[in-house]
C-alpha cells in the first residue's frame, strides 16, 4: 500500500528546506539552536497500540537521530538552555510509564551505544507489578518493569525519573495532600527503593489541560531539578529550563523527521528564540538579542 501521507510530509519538508536551513545556520551562529526532547512509552513487536512502537522502527529512529543530532541528557539540556547556549542540533530521549517490554531490545541498545536517556516510572505499578489502567481498559494488560529492573538500570547510569504514584491526571486534582503524595512522597519512596536521587518529574498525559501550577511550585520547593510535559514545542535557549517540553516519538518516521528538521510551523517555548515563519523568511531579522 502506498503511504501517501508520508509522501506528502516528505514533499513539504523538502519544499521548506531552504527556510529550515536558513534558520538553522542563523541559530547556530548565535548559539541559539533550540533543543528537542522526545518521549516514548513502549517498544515492542507485540500487541501494538497508539503508545507502542516496534523494535525495528525504534532502532531506525535512533540510527537517524544518532547520525543527525547530538544526543544529550536532561542535565546537559538545561545547562545549554541557561548557561552555554547551543550551536548544534541536539535531542534528549525520555520514556514514560515504565514498560517491561522496553528491556527486551530498546534499553539494551541505548546502553550499548552509550546514549543518555531518562526513564520516568509510575511507582505503584512497579511495586505492585500491576498493569497500567489504560491498557486494562483496552482489554490488553501490559506489564510494568519491576523495581529490581529499575535498580539495575539506575546502577548502569540511567537517569530514573518520577511519573507519580498512580498515573493520575494531575490537572484534575486540587487536593494538596493528594498532589503531595503523588509527586513528592511517591518520589521519595522511589528514591529509597532504588538507592538513587530522583531529579526529574514528568506529568502523566502532559498536555496543557493535564498540567497543574501547584505541582510546578511543589517540585521546585522540594528540590526537583526539572519537570517534563508533552507540550509539542522546542526548548529555546534562554527560555525556561525547569519546564521541559517534549515531542512524541511518533511511529510515523516521516512526521518525526519533519518535526525535528525545524518545521516552520512549530514554536519554541518562550525565551530568547522563537521558531517562526517570518524569521525563516528573513533570517537576518532575528538577531537573537
Amino acid at each position: 500500500m502506498i503511504d501517501y501521507q508520508s509522501i506528502f510530509i516528505d514533499a513539504y519538508r523538502w519544499a521548506t528546506m531552504p527556510l529550515r536551513t536558513a534558520y538553522s545556520r542563523k541559530a547556530a551562529k548565535d548559539r541559539l539552536v533550540p533543543i528537542g526532547l522526545l518521549f516514548y512509552h513502549r517498544i515492542s513487536n507485540e500487541w501494538p497500540n497508539a503508545w507502542t512502537m516496534s523494535e525495528l522502527d525504534f532502532e531506525r529512529q535512533i540510527d537517524w537521530l544518532s547520525a543527525n543530532f547530538e544526543l544529550i541528557s536532561l542535565e546537559e539540556t538545561q545547562k545549554r538552555i541557561t548557561v552555554t547556549g547551543n550551536d548544534t542540533p541536539a535531542i534528549s530521549i525520555t520514556f514514560d510509564d515504565g514498560y517491561a517490554d522496553n528491556c527486551r531490545r530498546a534499553i539494551p541498545m541505548l546502553l550499548e551505544r552509550s546514549i543518555p536517556f531518562t526513564y520516568f516510572v509510575t511507582l505503584d505499578n512497579l511495586v505492585k507489578g500491576t498493569p497500567f489502567q489504560h491498557d486494562v481498559d483496552l482489554g490488553r494488560p501490559l506489564w510494568p518493569n519491576s523495581i529490581e529492573t529499575i535498580k539495575v538500570m539506575a546502577q548502569a547510569g540511567v537517569e530514573i525519573g518520577s511519573h507519580t504514584r498512580t498515573h493520575r491526571d494531575l490537572g484534575t486534582i486540587h487536593d494538596e495532600e493528594v498532589l503531595f503524595d503523588e509527586v513528592v512522597v511517591a518520589t521519595r519512596e522511589l528514591e529509597e527503593l532504588i538507592g538513587k536521587r530522583i531529579r526529574y518529574f514528568a506529568f502523566p498525559f502532559g498536555r496543557e489541560i493535564n498540567l497543574n501550577q501547584r505541582v510546578f511550585a511543589m517540585a521546585q520547593e522540594h528540590g526537583f531539578e526539572g519537570v517534563c510535559s508533552t507540550i509539542h514545542e522546542w526548548n529555546s535557549i534562554g527560555g525556561d529550563a525547569f519546564h521541559l517540553k517534549r515531542f512524541h516519538g511518533d511511529p510515523n518516521f516521516a512526521r518525526l523527521r519533519n518535526w525535528l528538521t525545524f518545521d516552520p510551523r512549530l514554536r519554541c517555548s518562550t525565551g530568547a528564540t522563537e521558531l517562526r515563519s517570518s524569521d525563516l523568511a528573513n533570517p537576518a531579522s532575528n538577531s537573537g538579542s
